[in-house]
């Protein structure tokens, strides 16, 4: 039973590391494209007030996408629920996240968001050490690997 849950663990953990290096990429891309360095320049260097209202934008954004998609599923419409939810996590993570990067130093200064941070980072790094020699995360490494190499060969 040991194995099948740290397996579990470990498929959970990757999807989550495959995304969330695509989503950063994509993020930084999108800014690129959108030509908003000078913005988020200027948004790495805010106070820790400024930070904690930015990083809100993102959520009240995403919030009412999630409310609607719940609204789909809770009127049978579970497709179209599902690819919304869908839809809302991948948005909320690309935006959460560059915007976190970008004042995590400010953020961090106030203690209920230090205390959730550590909190989650500790869970992580306790999550990766369990799974971390198990084969199903090495197997995902190495694929991990050879994607990575391929889509380089690719776009280089």
């Amino acid at each position: 039973m040991k194995k099948i849950l740290l397996s579990l663990l470990a498929i959970i953990l990757i999807i989550e590391e495959w995304l969330w290096d695509t989503l950063a990429a994509f993020g930084h891309s999108l800014v690129r494209w959108l030509n908003l360095e000078k913005f988020e320049l200027w948004l790495s260097q805010t106070s820790p007030t400024l930070a904690l209202v930015t990083f809100s934008i993102p959520v009240l954004i995403v919030t009412p996408i999630n409310l609607f998609a719940f609204g789909l599923l809770a009127h049978g419409l579970i497709l179209q629920g599902i690819l919304l939810e869908l839809l809302a996590k991948l948005l909320g993570t690309v935006l959460i996240a560059r915007v976190f990067a970008l004042t995590k130093p400010q953020l961090l200064t106030f203690p209920f968001i230090r205390v959730i941070y550590t909190t989650i980072t500790g869970w992580l790094r306790w999550a990766h050490q369990k799974i971390i020699e198990t084969p199903v995360y090495r197997w995902s490494k190495q694929i991990k690997a050879e994607v990575k190499a391929r889509l380089a060969t690719w776009f280089n």
